[in-house]
């Protein structure tokens, strides 16, 4: 097993942390699952209070990184996945013994209960993507959360809400005030809708300037942004000068239109990646950030709705195992890398003071090693292709697509680069870094430029393990001894 490496944080360190906390903003983030090796819940609570941010959008219920927000002062939205609907929608009962072991024991915990202020019934289970899986199941599984959780006495305080895609609604003419909702979901939308509106919850939306971009190559760059430069939209009275409140205001017009004008709503995700594609960079992302994070600090919402936005920014750590079917850019959308350290300069206050946001503390990482094509293997070329096919489809290879931070290695770096993530993707197994004999493990850093050849680090499923096998040890240590007593 690989040594590991570990980074101890010292009392200046602490010093530091303690002086960075953010203040005014009531930003949140999202924290996602789809990691191959993910960090330790108790890490990722200290960095999330060390730089400020009280609120976090989960994507399950995963009862040990729940229960690290306990005491935290941390306000948590837990998630239920998809996969889930279809028994929460079939009996009320389930939604019961669902709020029980995933709400009620995080409530009353020991260590001063967990935060719990909302449930995400789903993660856009409307997307057209989906073809309509979730049309039926996905109404169901909210009211009975919902009714589970008032029959558990959590109903005023503990909300069920829909995190719900933009392209639920639209307008032909991209012009807010023609908004409504898509004619394939309008009507189960308007029951929606009323229900979140009597059951006083939110509307949960997910907002992706980035993806206008991404999906219209003739749509203006600086539209995307906050800081001004396009052409703006004109809409009777209001002006838009940027496509996240056009969109945002779309939804008020829809909500309007619907008999929910005052509906509450809430940005469940909103971001910008760093990778994975031509527009996604630090560079743009900070560009993003600093605009939304201002426009949050001064308290400025749209021109339709004026008052303070909610925002879960998207997202907090990049993501291994996301689907790249909409893009390679989708791994790429953490504010940190996959090892907490951070990609830019962010101020989650909002006042524009460039500073690097504090990093995870006491990260463990494998050994400083690397799997590389053999200098000698030029002669094998031929050999090759199926190997980086292999490597890739079994780890992360966006970063080599165009426009991206390794797209400017040549073919002997874009090689080693696909055996270096598989290999780190595999613990730093030596079998991983054979390759039909095509490479070597290096202790020298691969990385070239930009491109960063990533050391992987131990991850929470690793620690679990090892912690396993050492109790495993530990007890047959103490049977040996006492037979020999």
């Amino acid at each position: 097993m690989a040594r590991a490496m570990f980074i101890l944080w010292s009392f200046s360190a602490i010093l530091v942390g303690s002086a960075n906390l953010t203040a005014g903003v009531p930003v949140g983030v999202n924290w996602g699952s789809q990691a191959s090796h993910p960090l330790l819940p108790g890490i990722v609570v200290r960095m999330l209070n060390d730089n400020g941010i009280k609120k976090v959008k989960l994507f399950d219920a995963d009862a040990w990184t729940i229960s690290a927000f306990a005491g935290s002062g941390i306000e948590v939205m837990v998630g239920i996945p998809n996969s889930q609907l279809h028994d929460l929608a079939s009996s009320l009962d389930n939604a019961r013994d669902w709020v029980q072991k995933n709400i009620t024991r995080h409530i009353r915990n020991d260590n001063g209960g967990v935060e719990i202020r909302y449930v995400g019934v789903g993660n856009e289970p409307f997307l057209t993507s989906y073809n309509g899986s979730y049309m039926k199941t996905t109404f169901p599984a909210l009211q009975h959360i919902q009714k589970a959780l008032d029959g558990a006495g959590f109903g005023d305080k503990i909300k069920a809400t829909i995190p719900i895609n933009a392209d639920v609604y639209e307008s032909r003419s991209n012009i807010p005030s023609e908004g409504n909702f898509r004619k394939d979901i309008h009507d189960l939308m308007v029951q929606i809708v009323r229900f979140l509106h009597e059951n006083k919850a939110p509307f949960m939306v997910n907002i992706y300037p980035f993806l206008s971009l991404y999906q219209n190559s003739k749509f203006p760059l600086d539209f995307a942004f906050f800081d001004g430069g396009s052409q703006p939209i004109q809409d009777k009275n209001l002006q838009y000068t940027n496509v996240f409140d056009a969109n945002f205001d779309t939804l008020v017009w829809t909500l309007k239109k619907n008999g929910v004008e005052d509906l509450e709503i809430i940005v469940g995700e909103v971001g910008w990646p760093t990778d994975g594609d031509k527009n996604a960079s630090p560079k743009l992302a900070k560009r993003f950030y600093d605009g939304l994070l201002k426009k949050l600090a001064n308290k400025k919402g749209t021109p339709l709705r004026p008052e303070p936005l909610q925002v879960y920014l998207f997202g907090l750590f990049d993501e291994d195992m996301k689907s790249i079917a909409p893009g390679g850019f989708e791994r790429h959308w953490g504010i940190f890398r996959y090892d907490g350290q951070p990609k830019f300069e962010i101020d989650f206050t909002g006042q524009g003071k460039d500073k690097i946001p504090i990093g995870a503390l006491g990260v463990l990482y494998l050994d400083r090693q690397w799997c590389v094509l053999k200098k000698d293997s030029v002669k094998k070329m031929s050999e090759v292709g199926a190997e980086v096919d292999y490597a890739c489809a079994n780890s992360d290879c966006t970063s080599l697509t165009y426009g991206s931070s390794c797209n400017n290695l040549d073919m002997q770096g874009n090689i080693s680069y696909a055996f270096n993530m598989y290999y780190q993707m595999q613990d730093q197994s030596v079998e991983a870094c054979k390759f039909n004999g095509l490479a070597e493990i290096v202790q020298q850093n691969a990385s070239q430029g930009n491109c960063l050849f990533p050391i992987q680090i131990q991850s929470a499923g690793e620690r679990t393990r090892l912690s396993y096998g050492a109790s495993i040890l530990v007890g047959l240590l103490l049977i040996l001894f006492s037979l020999v007593l």
